[in-house]
């Protein structure tokens, strides 16, 4: 990755940079596979099983140093020039969300109505796709 950034002239242009998660984590260091602190923007722990839907604040992360909450490498960018790419945060926070729905509830039956053709076990689990949440963000 750092070969195919002078080949680009990053240093030059100083572009930024938006791409799918592990690409980014890639660029910022972090350790690839099934790491405790995964995220490249806080400090998540994600081996803290009993927080994860009730803790709301994780720590954000202040710097990116190697040898330090799995960084391994040294940052080829700097966090500010990263854009997070939109198709994630949606499915993400959607996932996390409908995961938090009581499902007695009558916004649980509407998520139903509105995508018959989805089996029980994902709606339970928040697994949409693109075209489902487009048409949920548009109903009003």
């Amino acid at each position: 990755m750092k070969i195919l950034m002078e080949v680009i002239n990053y240093d030059r242009f100083k572009l930024k940079i938006c791409g799918d998660l592990k690409v980014i984590a890639l660029v910022l260091g972090l350790q690839q596979g099934f790491t405790k602190y995964c995220c490249f923007i806080s400090e998540w722990d994600s081996r803290a099983r009993s927080l994860h839907y009730s803790r709301k604040d994780w720590p954000a992360r202040k710097f990116l140093e190697p040898g330090i909450l799995n960084v391994e490498n040294q940052p080829l960018v700097e966090l500010s020039k990263i854009l997070l790419p939109s198709m994630h945060l949606k499915l993400g926070l959607k996932k996390k969300s409908v995961k938090a729905m009581n499902q007695e509830e009558p916004a649980f039956t509407y998520l139903r109505e509105k995508s018959p053709r989805l089996s029980e076990a994902k709606l339970k689990e928040g697994i949409f796709i693109g075209p489902q949440i487009r048409n949920l963000i548009k109903d009003e």
